[in-house]
């Protein structure tokens, strides 16, 4: 066919193929983003900075003593704690990947992050994001089963059992984090490099994507709604089963020990997936990308921040344990 056509058109069309090419080129040349991170005066740059930094040497601190309290007393050496204290080692994780990365943004003027690095912390993101809506809904589980079969509990929940749901977990996260940062890398960035965020997460880099990230959406719709749909039923599933078991309890003591022991798991569930499910179901809004940024900052930076505060206030076990650890070295 092509010998058949005039030299000029021949020309024209190896022109055009040409600079369809560089096009393409030139659409995946853009291998470095800007995040623009929180809005704030630069007044309040120093202020914000120290404020992130005190909350999140405060989130190492807690979750990783919370970590260090379950392993060193034998006590707590039971399925509940077990849960416990995988969940303080995802929060640590999870601010981990984030807070670190902002407090850098809110001090250097060159906000600048590599295609490699913001791929990284996307996936690392999702690895821990993900794995602790699995833990929260194991744990409900956990104390559906201790609390309405009590006598049965030590042969359901056995460590094989509990191992079994905990490499779940892990492994449920990282197959989710290896679907949506493999279909990442379908997306070509050449209109803008600026991300409207204070880290990289999938949904803003959709909005400077060349290449339609409709089959992106796509799957975050099904994989991600699932996984959200699925824990959250677990968790109301199990503790409506718990609900309707303390109240059929004629002790006023045990409805107390229930309540104490199931009030901080509910409290973090409540903080955890509120921001979350507001954030993915409220509709696109022009005003969308800053209350996005606020909801992130919650559950990336304040959960994980009270969530051993909560879980240390409000379980006995471990305020006992806190002070045997602490009257045992003073004494030494």
């Amino acid at each position: 066919m092509v010998d058949d056509c005039p030299f000029y058109t021949c020309y024209i069309l190896f022109q055009r193929t040409s600079f369809k090419n560089m096009e393409t080129k030139n659409a995946t040349e853009l291998t470095e983003f800007v995040l623009t991170g929180l809005t704030y005066q630069q007044e309040c740059k120093i202020p914000l900075f120290l404020l992130f930094l005190v909350i999140y040497i405060i989130t190492i601190m807690g979750n990783l003593g919370l970590i260090a309290l379950i392993c060193n007393d034998l006590q707590l050496h039971i399925p509940m704690y077990l849960f416990l204290g995988n969940l303080a080692f995802v929060d640590t994780w999870l601010s981990s990947t984030v807070t670190p990365r902002m407090l850098v943004n809110i001090l250097t003027k060159s906000k600048m992050i590599s295609l490699s690095e913001c791929m990284t912390q996307c996936f690392s993101f999702v690895v821990s994001a993900t794995t602790e809506c699995f833990l929260l809904a194991t744990m409900a589980y956990d104390r559906c089963v201790a609390i309405c079969n009590p006598l049965l509990y030590p042969m359901i929940m056995t460590n094989r059992l509990c191992m079994r749901m905990l490499i779940s977990s892990f492994v449920g996260g990282l197959l989710h984090a290896l679907i949506h940062t493999g279909f990442l890398f379908r997306l070509t960035f050449c209109n803008s490099n600026v991300i409207h965020h204070f880290y990289c997460d999938i949904m803003p880099l959709f909005k400077i994507s060349c290449t339609d990230p409709s089959i992106n959406a796509l799957m975050i719709f099904v994989f991600s709604g699932s996984i959200q749909v699925f824990t959250i039923l677990t968790v109301l599933v199990s503790y409506t089963q718990v609900l309707f078991t303390i109240l059929k309890k004629k002790s006023l003591q045990g409805i107390r020990k229930a309540f104490s022991t199931c009030g901080a798991h509910l409290l973090s569930v409540s903080l955890y997936y509120g921001p979350l499910l507001f954030m993915y179901v409220r509709p696109g809004s022009e005003q969308a990308g800053e209350q996005d940024m606020i909801d992130s900052l919650f559950y990336t930076v304040i959960i994980p921040f009270i969530n051993p505060i909560i879980y240390s206030l409000r379980n006995k076990s471990v305020i006992d344990s806190l002070r045997k650890t602490l009257k045992r070295n003073t004494c030494i």
